[in-house]
């Protein structure tokens, strides 16, 4: 046994620095700049003639839209309708770009409502004191609405990312590499299922719990001056 392991660990090792976590990585930024786009399309109220609030209105039924298109169909599936249905439109991406182009938008579907909610959290009158301190819009949401926001969000957002690391073995559907894929081909040569897997699986737990102390570490970091404010 331990020898299969010893000769096993290095190939999903590999196959976890290779594929596993810069598809994690890439996909969270994504996800999380198209999160914060459809979040604050939800959240703007833009000021103009008929043509630019329509305008935006179908700006924020798309942004509804994809959201619960997102949120409402299995991950598995978006993955299959990327990879393998849009070549019959004529659509066709490798493998790694179809997995980044799914996690990012998923992801970016759950984290908007995150971030929504954390923006709306925020007290209507740190708008109003930044307006009378001569603030824009822009200088108030990027400078003093957004630093809070993210403290507030942090905890699930972190909870995104966890959850998309584990998510990343369902790239092994479409023939990406990453680890579970690679235990897949070991374990096809040893004939050692259950030891495989459960070498996998605790790569995967040992992964996640790393960034649940690195979780640990930013909310404490965040919410530093809080606590000193209450002491």
């Amino acid at each position: 046994m331990w020898n299969t392991i010893m000769t096993s660990l290095p190939e999903l090792v590999a196959a976890g620095i290779k594929f596993t976590i810069p598809l994690a990585i890439i996909s969270f930024a994504f996800g999380l700049v198209i999160a914060v786009i459809t979040a604050l399309i939800k959240l703007a109220r833009p000021r103009g003639n008929a043509l630019v609030k329509g305008a935006w209105s179908v700006l924020v039924a798309i942004a509804y839209f994809y959201v619960w298109l997102f949120r409402s169909t299995p991950l598995l599936v978006q993955l299959f309708i990327i990879f393998f249905g849009l070549p019959n439109l004529g659509v066709q991406m490798p493998a790694f770009t179809a997995a980044v182009i799914t996690f990012s938008l998923n992801t970016g579907a759950y984290a908007s409502e995150n971030i929504r909610g954390a923006l709306l959290s925020i007290p209507q009158d740190q708008w109003e004191a930044a307006e009378t301190l001569g603030f824009t819009q822009s200088q108030t949401l990027f400078k003093i609405i957004f630093p809070q926001a993210i403290r507030i969000a942090l905890p699930t957002l972190s909870n995104e990312f966890i959850g998309l690391v584990k998510d990343t073995s369902l790239a092994s559907s479409i023939t990406i590499l990453e680890m579970f894929t690679v235990s897949q081909q070991i374990t096809a040569k040893n004939y050692e299922p259950l030891l495989m897997y459960c070498l996998v699986a605790a790569l995967y737990a040992i992964l996640c719990s790393i960034l649940s102390i690195l979780q640990h570490y930013l909310e404490k970091r965040t919410s530093r001056y809080i606590k000193r404010g209450e002491n």
